[in-house]
């Protein structure tokens, strides 16, 4: 027989190089807080099969860090899967009582009233209230929890998540994005999460996907195994008597194939039977084993009598909400019976009470002989002895202050066990039984959320309680940060199913769900609601505008467009047949190509003619065709007048502010770029600003702070600050790329980000971004900001790649003409196309650079006028030449655009050769940032001077 392994690291048997992982990253973590220096905290992670002694390594790791550290712990479970948050909640609830409501207002960061519902400090916003972003609660929770480390560095946090297989996607999302704050992986936390092995493949969603993440950025990953033989023969010894022979416990070690718990399992049974560890009592062995899973672990609960079976049963569809009082209530049994049922099945070693699980973990836990092997059989949830219980899991809010664990709140032993009581009843008790849940639960004053997982779970009736309860609970769940459990709830709703009459509700209610998140589900589910009756007018418009929002974000500007005429038309006259008209306008003016858009843009300003901008309506609409009129080149005075018609008092109209859900942020977005392109930065500086607070404010942190972060990127471009600029841009893609792939604020960021890099002269960079962000050839069915592909030929020449940068400007010049479109610093392509034509054919080029300079005389500004006199001074002879550049200095240095100015002065020096006038123009491009020497070839090569 093999020797008994040299460790018992912790008293655990064959762990020591787990526990000296966890014992390194704790004294990694305390020396880094002690030290006040970088955070030293990060990942682990355990995986392990079912019983291996995942629990108890994390016991045993709780107990070593207590002393040092703030150990705060959580346990996913099976049927809890569906509640949002219940591992968060686990986890921070016990650290935040610590704190009276001031403190932990502080630790939320202002963001108090998004946060306390996620985490069950306080009720949900009330149902008239807008869903709460996911990103935003998931980040602001990562810094609440960066906020507490800070408080905690005495004892800096360790957080211990059990089952992480259980865990759900909401927390484990929360949990990724607070690992992600420190690209050194420093974390000011110790994270250590234990699971089940992943399954195979490379497509995974969900939980699987964020175990992976989690994973990828972990200190160390390490697998549990299997006890050897040796180990299986010292705890048969310390549990039976030194005197357990080989063959007995060769066939123990056989029998159980060294799963820790079933080993312990096994040997207890032994002992109870008084069963001699020799060779003689070995071949016993096999069918005491069959007892501790699957049906013979039920056929022994059985054995214990209908009263322990039936309060099993109740507790495995409880959950963490069995109580004394739920459950005798759910079975149907008095208290002195619960608790005499309650004590069978604690001696049977099939449940535990919360006093089992504090004396577990306790001071004297390591007295316990199943304590000395990697998986004892009491796998309970590690818990910080503190002032709430870790497994309650329900999302009823909470009062800020102490709270006092039930000590008889009853769990199972072992996951294993609450698996196979689960699964032994036949899915018609289940589903009662859950049923019977969700009404006990509401009756004990939990609310919708926390039923909902029994909804979930009982057959369709067409019970329109049900429905309401699932559309409430959807509600909350919307409210927190949580929009697909909401959309779970409204799909079983629909399953159960609701009334004819509220059919096309539920419907609505659920696309509105999915909105932005599965625009694809959305555009299916409000279809469907819009084709049904049971709209009122309200809804009905607002279907319709929401639908076509979905379109256009599922890159279905056309069908979006389409939806919102077909509307109007049946809308009568009035405030709602022009929230339709805008946004049908605005959509048709973002595709990449039209059938008719010289049409589409008289029938805009004719509708406009006489708008004042009485209502939100005419202001929505004067938006639009103010930004219409920029970009077809209209004078700039008249598109600034259309803006300012559209603002009341310089800002946006209550109820067309950037986060309001009626209008969209569309609406104030396209009035600042349309001021940003009138040679008016200031005041798209002003409203992009306030366009970040307002996201702030309201905890909103995905695709739409990413695009304020690009549009302050263009009001930074546009006033020649190339740093200030590429800051906000590759700030708003590190924020897109949070959210997704391939967004439409992809497209923008990385135009405007390719664009700034060029006039930086980091044209690598630029190709770089380029590349990663496919920016290019196809072109997505919307506009990109600013004209993509102009900005791609201006890449493409500084590259040296004049051919390809001549047929991507000419292609950009024929989709613009046709539409009418001739703003030349939007969509530059005649500057560059000029610039790149006048070496090999002057005269195209000078064409091209006289119609720019005719469309930049009717725009009106300095900065086009600027770029359209330097663009034709580079055909014109030398002597109009350096006229034409004398103009466009004085135009450009009246402008707010520094950088075109210095380009100005640097052609201007070249021209007349003066080298004072080459050091103005140098020092004034060094302040905006920019190279000019690099990116200026094609320049050099069309000017009648060669650059001193």
């Amino acid at each position: 027989m093999p020797a008994v392994p040299d460790g018992s690291h912790g008293g655990l048997l064959e762990r020591d190089p787990e526990l000296a992982a966890a014992a390194h990253a704790v004294d990694e973590l305390v020396a880094g807080a002690t030290e006040g220096g970088p955070a030293r905290g990060g990942i682990l992670v355990y995986r392990g099969e079912s019983g291996i002694g995942k629990t108890t390594l994390l016991d045993e790791i709780h107990r070593t860090a207590r002393d040092r550290c703030t150990v705060l712990t959580a346990r996913g479970g099976e049927t809890l899967t569906s509640v949002p948050f219940h591992v968060t909640r686990q986890l921070l609830q016990p650290a935040l009582d610590r704190f009276d409501e001031e403190d932990v207002r502080l630790l939320c960061g202002g963001h108090f009233d998004l946060l306390a519902p996620a985490l069950g400090l306080a009720p949900p916003p009330p149902p008239s209230a807008a869903p709460a972003d996911p990103q935003g609660v998931r980040d602001g929770l990562a810094k609440l929890l960066g906020r507490l480390a800070d408080r905690l560095r005495d004892r800096p946090p360790v957080l211990l998540v059990d089952d992480a297989h259980w865990a759900d996607a909401e927390s484990l999302a929360w949990l990724d994005a607070f690992t992600r704050i420190r690209r050194d992986r420093r974390l000011p936390a110790l994270v250590v999460l234990a699971h089940r092995p992943l399954s195979e493949g490379t497509r995974r969603t969900g939980v699987p996907a964020f175990l992976a993440a989690l994973a990828d950025r972990a200190v160390v990953t390490l697998g549990l195994h299997a006890l050897t033989l040796g180990a299986t023969a010292a705890l048969a010894r310390d549990t039976l008597g030194g005197h357990a022979d080989e063959p007995f416990c060769r066939e123990l070690w056989t029998v159980t194939s060294g799963n820790p718990y079933e080993t312990v399992e096994l040997l207890a049974k032994a002992r109870d039977r008084m069963l001699e560890p020799v060779a003689g009592s070995a071949s016993l062995l096999r069918g005491l084993g069959a007892e501790a899973r699957g049906g013979g672990l039920v056929a022994r609960l059985e054995e214990l009598g209908a009263g322990p079976t039936r309060l099993a049963r109740t507790i495995a569809v409880l959950g963490a909400d069995s109580t004394p009082d739920l459950l005798a209530s759910l079975a149907g049994m008095s208290g002195p019976e619960v608790a005499e049922n309650t004590e069978l099945l604690r001696q049977a070693r099939i449940v535990t009470t919360g006093a089992d699980r504090a004396a577990r973990t306790g001071p004297d836990a390591g007295d316990d002989p199943n304590a000395a092997v990697a998986g004892a059989p009491a796998h309970e949830s590690p818990a910080d002895p503190g002032p709430a219980d870790p497994g309650s899991a329900h999302p009823d809010p909470v009062q800020l202050g102490p709270v006092h664990p039930d000590s008889a709140h009853l769990e199972f032993a072992h996951p294993l066990i609450a698996s196979a009581v689960y699964g032994s009843m036949s899915p018609a008790a289940r589903t009662a039984l859950h049923g019977l849940a969700a009404w006990a639960l509401t009756a004990a004053g939990h609310g919708p959320a926390a039923v909902s997982r029994h909804l979930l779970e009982v057959h369709p009736d067409e019970d329109e309680e049900v429905v309401r309860q699932l559309r409430a609970a959807a509600v909350e769940h919307l409210a927190v940060g949580a929009p697909d459990a909401a959309r779970r709830c409204l799909e079983r709703a629909l399953e159960e199913p609701p009334a004819p009459d509220s059919y096309a509700r539920v419907l609505y209610e659920l696309g509105c769900a999915s909105l932005l998140t599965a625009p694809a589900a959305t555009v299916r589910h409000l279809s469907s609601a819009l084709g049904l009756p049971g709209l009122d007018d309200g809804l009905r418009i607002d279907a319709t505008y929401r639908l076509a929002q979905a379109l256009a974000h599922n890159n279905q500007l056309r069908e979006a467009a389409r939806v919102l005429a077909d509307e109007a038309v049946r809308t009568p006259p009035g405030t709602d047949r022009r929230r339709l008209q805008a946004a049908n306008f605005m959509y048709e003016g973002f595709q990449a190509a039209e059938e008719d858009g010289p049409g589409r843009s008289r029938r805009l300003a004719d509708l406009t003619a006489h708008f004042t901008g009485a209502d939100n309506s005419e202001r929505a609409l004067l938006t639009v065709r103010g930004f219409d009129a920029m970009m077809r080149g209209e004078p700039a005075d008249e598109v600034v007048r259309l803006c300012d018609l559209a603002l009341v008092d310089g800002i946006p109209a209550r109820g067309l502010g950037w986060t309001d859900a009626t209008w969209g942020f569309e609406i104030p977005a396209l009035t600042g770029i349309a001021y940003a392109f009138s040679d008016r930065p200031d005041r798209a500086g002003a409203l992009f600003t306030e366009a970040v607070r307002a996201f702030e404010i309201s905890g909103w942190s995905g695709a739409h702070v990413a695009f304020a972060h690009t549009l302050l990127g263009l009001v930074h471009r546009r006033r020649g600050n190339l740093p200030r600029a590429q800051h906000y841009l590759e700030e708003g893609l590190r924020l897109a790329d949070r959210v997704g792939n391939g967004l439409p604020v992809h497209w923008d960021t990385a135009c405007l980000l390719v664009d700034t890099l060029v006039a930086r002269g980091r044209t690598a960079e630029a190709r770089s971004v380029a590349d990663r962000y496919s920016f290019g050839p196809p072109w997505p069915g919307a506009i990109v900001l600013p004209d993509g592909p102009s900005v791609l030929g201006r890449l493409l020449l500084a590259e040296g790649r004049v051919e390809e940068a001549v047929a991507t400007l000419e292609a950009a010049s024929e989709a613009l003409i046709e539409r009418g479109r001739h703003h030349v610093v939007w969509a530059p392509w005649p500057l560059d196309l000029a610039r790149a034509l006048a070496p090999t054919d002057p005269d195209r080029a000078a064409g091209i650079a006289a119609e720019a300079r005719a469309h930049a005389e009717r725009i009106g500004t300095r900065t086009a006028l600027g770029e359209a006199l330097r663009c034709a001074a580079l055909i014109a002879d030398p002597p109009e030449s350096r006229r034409l550049l004398t103009e466009a200095v004085d135009h450009l240095a009246a402008s707010p655009s520094r950088y075109e100015e210095a380009r100005a002065r640097l052609d201007l020096a070249r021209v007349t050769g003066s080298a004072e006038a080459l050091a103005e123009a140098t020092a004034l491009a060094t302040t905006c940032g920019a190279s000019l020497l690099t990116t200026d070839a094609v320049t050099a090569r069309a000017s009648s001077h060669p650059p001193q």
